[in-house]
């Protein structure tokens, strides 16, 4: 009676499909985690590629429910750039944004279709608006003048390059600052005054076909208002046959949260541009960590349990692999793996850094916590490999796909001979 109770008290944060086995032990698209800890090793970046499909089939059956077929799913790539990833999106029949060449690289290896693809970015170099026009890119999102002129530049004579145009709407969503995006001072997209002078300039081009334009007010929203008032206030801007409104869908980080579900979101969206815009409009729409951050957990193991005023449970991980927690407070949730149940003592988990701040979970409560433990903390399938890096020297984790029981390494652990590859000296 006590297993199946921890069962049912698994928190919603985790991978679809996630449970406590007969051993007590949490497994995650089958794999047990403290089995997978011990042969591939920690800190290792953990997903559930049956979690990754789900949710990208539910985005698009919520599309054509709301909007018919005239509409398209994109992976907002940068929560989660990995060729694995790109390549499941790809089978599942979505399309993706990129927002550097690093990352239209990963997409054309991961199996995207060029005229699938949009690039967006408010600082493309030259050489990256270039290398997605000699690719093929379907879609190029203009954020500024310097771009539509750079642009311009890249596409040959007698060529046409797809374009839309990013506006800022002036709507704040209620989201931490720094991934609020569409608020009328803020470094992305053209304010709507610029905006019409930017799409008189396009339309006269004839290198540069204007599409429609393209918005996105931020990230982790939960609630479903802002869209309407963003897409009230791009209204005025004129008529175009598409529109592409971005992602934004929050995600559950802790077992308190609830975010809407994707076919409320999906519905906001969509009878905002009915109403609004037209029922005959192309409407995209641009999922990112909505579609990865609760496929993925990360496992740590424990090196140190210092009980002092407080109790630090310090890990062989830290801010070189999870950054959200110190670049803007994220909360995240963390449990010793085969002792999953509620409860327990209050400590914080601490990375292994040279910083005060490299504290990933404050405020945990885990069960007897003692080195050698394996530790999980879940809903890091976004921005946890996107944000990988090496301080203190500490070679990236690898990135592990689960599913029926089977588990392959997408991306290897990083040597300490990676670390010196590129120096010439």
């Amino acid at each position: 009676m006590a297993r199946a109770m921890a069962v049912t008290a698994l928190s919603h944060v985790y991978p679809l499909g996630s449970r406590i086995n007969e051993a007590g032990r949490l497994e995650v698209g089958g794999c047990d985690v403290v089995r997978l800890a011990d042969e591939y090793g920690t800190p290792a970046y953990v997903v559930a590629e049956d979690d990754l499909r789900a949710r990208a089939r539910n985005f698009r059956a919520a599309l054509s429910t709301h909007h018919g077929e005239s509409g398209e799913v994109l992976f907002a790539s940068k929560a989660f750039p990995c060729t694995a990833a790109y390549r499941v999106f790809a089978e599942e029949g979505l399309s993706c944004d990129v927002a550097t060449g690093g990352e239209l690289a990963l997409a054309l290896r991961g199996g995207f279709p060029p005229a699938r693809i949009y690039l967006h970015g408010n600082a493309k170099s030259p050489a990256e608006l270039r290398e997605a026009v000699a690719a093929g890119v379907g879609t190029i999102v203009v954020d500024n003048f310097d771009d539509l002129d750079n642009l311009a530049e890249a596409v040959p004579a007698g060529a046409t390059q797809r374009v839309m145009l990013r506006v800022r709407p002036g709507v704040k969503p209620s989201t931490h600052d720094f991934i609020s995006t569409g608020q009328v001072d803020s470094k992305f997209g053209l304010g709507l005054d610029d905006a019409r002078a930017a799409i008189d300039r396009l339309r006269a081009s004839d290198r540069l076909q204007l599409a429609g334009l393209h918005m996105h007010i931020g990230s982790q929203i939960f609630e479903l208002a802002s869209f309407r008032k963003a897409v009230e206030a791009i209204a005025h801007l004129g008529d175009f046959p598409a529109y592409n409104l971005g992602g934004g869908l929050g995600v559950a980080y802790t077992a308190q949260d609830e975010p809407p579900a994707i076919d409320a979101y999906v519905e906001a969206k969509a009878t905002a541009v009915r109403e609004i815009l037209g029922a005959d409009k192309h409407l995209a729409i641009e999922p990112g960590r909505a579609l990865v951050a609760n496929a993925g957990v990360t496992l740590y193991r424990v090196m140190t349990v210092k009980r002092d005023l407080s109790t630090y449970v310090s890990v062989d991980g830290g801010m070189s692999d999870n950054l959200r927690p110190m670049l803007y407070g994220a909360v995240y949730e963390a449990a010793i793996a085969d002792r999953l149940s509620p409860g327990g003592e209050l400590c914080h988990v601490a990375g292994k850094h040279c910083e005060s701040s490299d504290v990933i979970v404050r405020d945990a409560h885990l069960h007897d916590p003692r080195p050698g433990d394996v530790l999980v903390t879940p809903a890091t399938g976004a921005y946890g490999h996107a944000m990988a890096n090496n301080y203190n020297g500490v070679p990236r984790p690898p990135v592990i796909f689960c599913r029926d029981g089977e588990s392959r390494v997408v991306v290897r652990r990083e040597t300490y001979e990676d670390l010196a590859a590129r120096d010439l000296v």
